[in-house]
């Protein structure tokens, strides 16, 4: 059986499409440091799917522990590449953390893949590439990110533009989402950021369970319909499916995808929806806004709609539940 490596795969959407591939009998292996992420998370897919995970905790910038693993496993054909930084703020006031976790592991793990002679790739970016000049975003909008983790999924994607260029075999698909949420049905796997939640829900969930007093929202006087950022939600199942969708879809040379929902929705808006679906108190105060947030964005996913049959299933009230009964489930994370 073909096996796909996943890098980060201990973390959110990792665990998430892991389910995916395994569910399509698709062998797994995973390679991550766990910064951000804990060991649990795939014994808890173990337990959800009745499969085994093949598990290192290693730094993809370890070119020779990385080695070892394509060497220990010579049926990985295909490589998911979720592992890297991502909080906007954080990159503002650490950018040497996000040029080596997003850049310099991108480098190596295509040189182990070259030694290896593995040739498909799905990597993980994001809508933060873009310039954000206009709420409504394709895949030909301009590129032109204004902090770090932006700039530095960028450089990844121009490396890997370059490596298959110079390999004229070499398949990669590039997937640009917008925001996650949500949880995996079961309340067994979710999101648990380390320390301070840098994302909206996870912040919402901990104050709706008592571990957080009180929730913030930066910025209320935004130009949008209620003064509130506007974004792009969509569940982590849907998103999950799509990296199947784009290891389907791998031809030579590479493909760029924007997945999102293309249904932009307030901070406000997910917040008072939450509230309303699970019936519960959160308490929240309009803070000063954030530095690096933009007011508005949003995907236009016609192409990953044609080319990939990608389209979210999952409603706004699916998320807030689904994301709701991870925590209760677990309220200190896993």
């Amino acid at each position: 059986m073909n096996k796909a490596l996943v890098t980060g795969g201990a973390g959110y959407i990792g665990t998430h499409t892991i389910v995916e591939l395994l569910e399509k009998n698709i062998g797994v292996v995973v390679v991550d440091n766990l910064l951000n992420s804990k060991e649990e998370a795939i014994k808890r897919v173990e337990k959800l799917t009745g499969k085994k995970v093949d598990f290192y905790k290693l730094d993809v910038c370890d070119k020779a522990a990385l080695d070892k693993v394509f060497k220990k496993h010579p049926d990985i054909k295909s490589i998911i590449h979720f592992a890297g930084c991502k909080a906007v703020c954080e990159s503002l006031e650490n950018p040497l953390k996000y040029y080596k976790n997003n850049v310099a592991t991108t480098i190596t793990l295509l040189e182990s893949m070259h030694t290896a002679g593995v040739k498909n790739l799905v990597y993980s970016s994001t809508a933060s590439v873009y310039k954000l000049d206009t709420p409504a975003l394709n895949e030909n909008s301009p590129l032109g990110s204004k902090n770090p983790y932006g700039l530095s999924k960028a450089m990844a994607e121009k490396v890997i533009i370059d490596y298959a260029t110079a390999n004229p075999d070499f398949k990669a698909v590039i997937l640009r989402y917008f925001n996650a949420v949500g949880a995996h049905k079961s309340g067994q796997i979710g999101e648990d950021p380390t320390g301070y939640p840098h994302n909206l829900m996870p912040f919402i969930t901990q104050v709706a369970v008592g571990t957080r007093p009180l929730l913030q929202i930066f910025g209320g006087d935004y130009d949008t319909p209620d003064g509130s950022c506007v974004r792009d939600y969509m569940h982590v199942a849907d998103l999950a499916k799509g990296h199947l969708l784009a290891l389907d879809a791998l031809e030579n040379g590479v493909k760029i995808y924007n997945l999102g929902s293309s249904n932009p929705v307030s901070v406000l808006e997910i917040v008072n929806a939450f509230i309303k679906v699970n019936s519960v108190k959160v308490p929240f105060e309009v803070a000063p806004r954030r530095l690096g947030d933009e007011p508005s964005y949003y995907t236009i996913s016609t192409k990953a709609q044609i080319e990939l049959g990608f389209k979210t299933t999952r409603t706004l009230e699916d998320m807030c539940k689904d994301h709701y009964r991870w925590q209760k489930n677990n309220p200190q994370g896993y």
